[in-house]
């Protein structure tokens, strides 16, 4: 490959010696693909190294394409990744169908159905590859904060999966930019001013005659930024340059170089001003569009006129992609700063008269081009913000509206596109401050509309994440909905979205009596309420008694998981899921919605599916992911604000300490639990508290404690009217009770599981019910039978510590009865389960009771190569064939942090040191 500090034509890369070496090395491993981001100040020279990296790639044999973000495209959906996909529209017919339509969709070239932002970022890394399949591809993008949030999200899910690609992302932004691309830990290098030396040498080698003074008052100015020392000379006067007259006085760097590049715009002709307007509000450089636009403009000389730009180095034509570039993006504000609005409006319209094919992008350029209120615009803008929004791009769908209400000349317009606006900054993006300001504009022009579902749903997101109490959001969503004009039409989005909402606050709340407004209105939905939102109601509001009834209204919904593509619904559907214990059915579907969220999408649909995600993992036994998804859950909550969710977070790390015995750790979480939810009404948070002291309390014996805590869930007899948790601690309550002496009151909760069909509702149940009654059985021979048919439930190996508590508790009765040689195997598989999981009480539980059946544990060599788990000798066959951690991550939604900590364990059960290793030790394994 061409090395880079061969390229003589750039004064520009003049002292980067490191810098050019640190991209050479980049671009020489790009065959087996790779990312790598420039940061630096503006006019640092990140534009001048793509430059000459793209060259230096394009030399050596390189495919490469370009593109660049635009402030003025920000909120267009996929205008970046138009401007990448462009030059490359000829292999979109090498994807399958389902692909290339996506793709042409989500480009404009097509119309149809919003895609899926998975299915675009799919395609898109499916056309990356083909492309690069023989010739490597670079992807070139400078100004990537600039880019709009649907392109970064794409771009950045491409990003962080070319490992083995043949593709590689060379990308720039300015230092201090908050983008997806640095969020996701993409290798990051920082490009530092020029040192004296080099600023020197770069001033004079394009301004040899500047007298000795005029030059060491530009190098103090410019602080070695590149642009500067470039730029700062060509505004001075020739008198100036050779000191006979006195320089100016200096402005702040970033304004003075800002006002250089407006003389600059300002000097040329006419007609290329408008066309640099065009190029600029556009965005997308493409040649075609720029020259229609220049016509309905009345350029008549079309882009011909740009010769005086590209003469003064404004803007250059990249023969390659046939796109007008913009030298640097302070030209573009220079040029929107050297017009007037009445000249901007005028461009606005010029391309909105040439984009009647792509609606969403009219619609934006007719909306900045309107002085004056105008309804079939604001309503081509509401559209615009419906298409937006479905695929996953709320923030641009926020602009389009409050860009909508702006138009709107009725103010029950103006007000109901700002609330919508305001529910979907609330419901999504978690700017709650600006939430709150668009409710304010909404009551100003229209005060008759502060009970309009949107409006009362996102004040109840203002409400809770604001320190509120959930009695207050309750009343105030329950008064819109039953005063709003919906006439409970169940084909009403914003009704429905309303009781999902109120789904979660009755919930959320932890009492009764909340509960019957929802009821009530549910009942009222005509013609019927929608499947999901049915099943939701009985199964997640009091499932111990309707739970049962919508099994088979949930089967079809959990069948049609693979292919739901919204966030939401998949988040709906694991809030339906939770208590009949069907979460495992979701996990591909809730990896899906944090991996998109990783990339950019929706805040609060990526915390749902975390929780959802977190509380599977704690069941199914995957604890460690279960503590690593909770850290990230925690951290979100206080990036977005949506500070409200942070209790799920806290729970689900202090019931894993609780398990494994850590009960510190445990303890100052259901502390802090308690200190949250009590103030704010949150009864359910309280329960889950009390389950963590529970479960913490049977670990280390205290089993007056641990009856105390789960009698205050449910008193024992009885489960708790509209308390899901109760069937959680379900066999806590009974084993808590049996322990201390109260046998009445275990029977009396077992005859309870009985009557609800506690059994019915799950296979985990199911276990735990016959558990329970085995505990409390009188007779030796009647506990047997009822341990042996409640592990007889199919499928409980999905649930390895409900599955080990009960074979613990079997195995002790077993002993209790002199059933030495009997019990040991039921407390060998509880002890190994529990050695697995790292459940301390418990694993030492189950060695007490071993020793005392007269058991004694191995301790030979051959004993620590232990039998791998099914998911260990996944992992380690996957490593074994020679993929990264990442790679194997990718496979199996995991961490790539959850892998290394199962390599960690592995290694040593099976006596080996390194991956290198691990074919031959499994085939031993085999023999």
């Amino acid at each position: 490959m061409k090395d880079l500090s061969e390229d003589n034509s750039a004064h520009s890369l003049v002292g980067r010696a490191r810098q050019v070496k640190e991209i050479h090395d980049f671009l020489a491993t790009t065959h087996r693909g790779g990312a790598l981001l420039l940061s630096g100040q503006a006019g640092v020279g990140k534009t001048a190294l793509l430059d000459a990296a793209a060259e230096a790639a394009a030399s050596a044999g390189t495919r490469v394409v370009r593109a660049a973000g635009v402030e003025f495209e920000a909120d267009v959906s996929y205008s970046g990744l138009n401007q990448l996909l462009f030059p490359l529209a000829e292999f979109f017919g090498e994807l399958d169908d389902a692909h290339s339509g996506a793709l042409r969709v989500a480009l404009g070239f097509d119309n149809g159905p919003p895609p899926d932002r998975l299915v675009v970022s799919s395609a898109t890394m499916l056309l990356l590859r083909q492309v690069a399949t023989d010739t490597r591809l670079l992807l070139v993008i400078d100004d990537l904060p600039w880019l709009d949030r649907a392109s970064a999200g794409v771009l950045g899910f491409v990003a962080r999966r070319l490992e083995g690609s043949r593709v590689g992302f060379l990308g720039a932004m300015r230092s201090g930019s908050h983008t997806l691309f640095n969020r996701v830990g993409l290798p990051e290098y920082e490009i530092p001013p020029l040192d004296g030396t080099a600023s020197r040498e770069l001033l004079d080698a394009r301004f040899p005659d500047l007298a000795e003074r005029v030059r060491d008052r530009i190098l103090v100015a410019a602080e070695g930024n590149p642009l500067a020392l470039l730029e700062l000379p060509t505004a001075l006067s020739g008198p100036q340059l050779v000191a006979s007259e006195g320089l100016p006085s200096l402005l702040p760097l970033s304004q003075r170089l800002q006002a250089l590049f407006v003389s600059r715009v300002s000097a040329l002709p006419d007609a290329s001003r408008g066309l640099l307007l065009l190029a600029t509000l556009d965005g997308t450089g493409d040649l075609g569009l720029l020259q229609a636009s220049a016509r309905e403009a009345g350029y008549d000389g079309g882009i011909e006129a740009l010769a005086p730009a590209e003469h003064d180095r404004l803007v250059h034509f990249d023969e390659g992609t046939r796109r007008l570039v913009f030298r640097h993006p302070l030209i573009r504000s220079a040029v929107v700063e050297a017009c007037t609005t009445a000249q901007r409006r005028a461009a606005h319209r010029a391309l909105a008269q040439v984009l009647l094919d792509q609606p969403e992008r009219r619609a934006w350029h007719l909306g900045e081009a309107c002085v004056e209120p105008d309804e079939d615009v604001a309503t081509l803008l509401e559209r615009a913000a419906r298409l937006i929004s479905a695929r996953g791009n709320a923030s641009g769908a926020v602009a389009a509206l409050k860009r909508s209400a702006d138009l709107s000349p009725r103010g029950a317009d103006r007000a109901r596109r700002l609330t919508e606006a305001a529910y979907i900054g609330a419901d999504a993006t978690g700017d709650l401050l600006g939430v709150s300001d668009l409710l304010a504009h909404a009551r100003r022009a229209d005060p008759d509309l502060v009970d309009s579902l949107h409006s009362a749903a996102a004040a109840v997101y203002l409400t809770i994440n604001g320190g509120g109490d959930i009695d207050t959001a309750h009343h105030l969503l329950v008064s819109a909905i039953e005063s709003g004009a919906h006439r409970y039409d169940a084909q009403d989005p914003a009704l429905i979205e309303a009781f999902h909402l109120l789904l979660l606050l009755c919930f959320y709340g932890g009492r009764a009596e909340l509960w019957p407004p929802f009821y009530a209105a549910l009942a009222r939905l005509r013609p019927e309420p929608p499947p999901l939102l049915s099943a939701a109601g009985k199964t997640f509001s009091d499932p111990a008694r309707s739970g049962a009834a919508a099994l088979e209204q949930l089967g079809p919904i959990l069948d049609g998981l693979p292919h739901e593509t919204d966030p939401a619904r998949i988040v709906r559907i694991g809030t339906a899921s939770l208590y009949v214990d069907r979460l495992a059915d979701l996990r591909e579907s809730s990896w899906r919605v944090v991996r998109q969220g990783r990339d950019g999408g929706p805040a609060r649909r990526t915390l749902g599916a975390l929780m959802h995600l977190c509380l599977g993992d704690y069941l199914s036994g995957r604890w460690d992911e279960c503590e690593e998804l909770a850290a990230e859950g925690l951290r979100l909550c206080e990036d977005s604000g949506y500070r409200f969710f942070t209790w799920y977070f806290w729970y689900c790390r202090a019931v894993v300490a609780a398990v494994r015995g850590d009960d510190g750790p445990a303890d100052r979480l259901a502390d802090r639990i308690t200190r949250f939810a009590t103030p704010r009404g949150v009864g359910t948070a309280l329960h889950y508290a009390r389950h963590v002291r529970t479960v913490a309390g049977i670990g280390r014996g205290d089993f007056e404690g641990a009856y105390q805590q789960a009698v205050a869930v449910s008193s024992p007899g009885t489960f708790a009217s509209h308390v899901p948790h109760a069937l959680w601690v379900a066999m806590d309550l009974v084993e808590a009770a049996v322990r201390t002496g109260r046998r009445e009151e275990a029977a009396a909760h077992v005859r309870a599981m009985r009557d609800i069909d506690m059994a019915a509702l799950s296979p985990r149940l199911a276990l735990l019910a016959g558990g329970s009654a085995a505990l409390c059985a009188e007779e030796d021979e009647d506990a047997i039978r009822l341990f042996d048919e409640a592990l007889a439930v199919p499928g409980v190996e999905r649930w390895p510590f409900d599955l080990a508590r009960v074979r613990l508790a079997y195995g002790e009765r077993l002993r209790r009865a002199r059933a030495n040689s009997d019990c040991r195997g039921p407390l060998s598989q509880a002890n190994d389960a529990f050695t697995l999981l790292k459940a301390r009480p418990w694993m030492e539980r189950a060695s007490k009771e071993l020793r005392a059946s007269g058991w004694t544990m191995p301790r030979t060599v051959t004993a620590e190569r232990q039998v791998l788990t099914p998911q260990e000798r996944q992992i380690a066959e996957l490593a074994a064939s020679g993929l990264s951690n990442k790679q194997i991550a990718e496979r199996l939604y995991l961490s790539h942090r959850t892998i290394g900590a199962h390599l960690y364990q592995i290694f040593p059960k099976l006596g080996v040191s390194s991956r290198a290793a691990l074919r031959d030790a499994l085939a031993d394994l085999d023999e």
